[in-house]
């Protein structure tokens, strides 16, 4: 595993909260399912970082099908990446509220203009961070002849 995975291993928060009332019933919170084995590969939830040509790619995956496509707002702040969804609806006998939020912190020397966004038909939103070059440990430091 390399430095950049277990960078994002470390830094991939979520947070997901929905709540349903009917008359006077809520349901608040719904807990969070933890996989008991990570695959990385059909995990939507994990990131994945893939070779495209000479570069290193970040392709982050988010569940958003539960929203509609102008209730998500995917922004960076500083080093982290934000995925915001928000969805209310309210009727006379139900109101129905549901909110997303992911963060995830970027690598160093990720150009937050290089990230790019797209939503599938299907309601995965997938966003990719061309990542830096890696630089190896060691440099050659030339030799000046007198």
């Amino acid at each position: 595993m390399d430095a950049f995975t277990r960078t994002f291993h470390k830094t991939f928060r979520t947070t997901t909260t929905t709540k349903t009332s009917s008359s006077s019933t809520t349901n608040s919170a719904l807990p969070s399912r933890v996989p008991k084995q990570q695959n990385y590969v059909s995990d939507i939830s994990s990131p994945l970082i893939q070779d495209e040509g000479d570069n290193k790619v970040l392709k982050l995956r988010f569940d958003v099908s539960q929203y509609a496509p102008e209730e998500i707002v995917v922004k960076t702040v500083d080093q982290k990446l934000l995925v915001h969804a928000k969805h209310e609806e309210k009727s006379d006998t139900k109101s129905v509220y549901r909110e997303y939020n992911r963060e995830f912190l970027l690598p160093k020397g990720v150009n937050p203009e290089s990230i790019r966004s797209s939503l599938s038909k299907d309601g995965v939103l997938t966003v990719d961070a061309p990542l830096p070059a890696l630089t190896a440990g060691e440099t050659l430091i030339p030799i000046a002849h007198k």
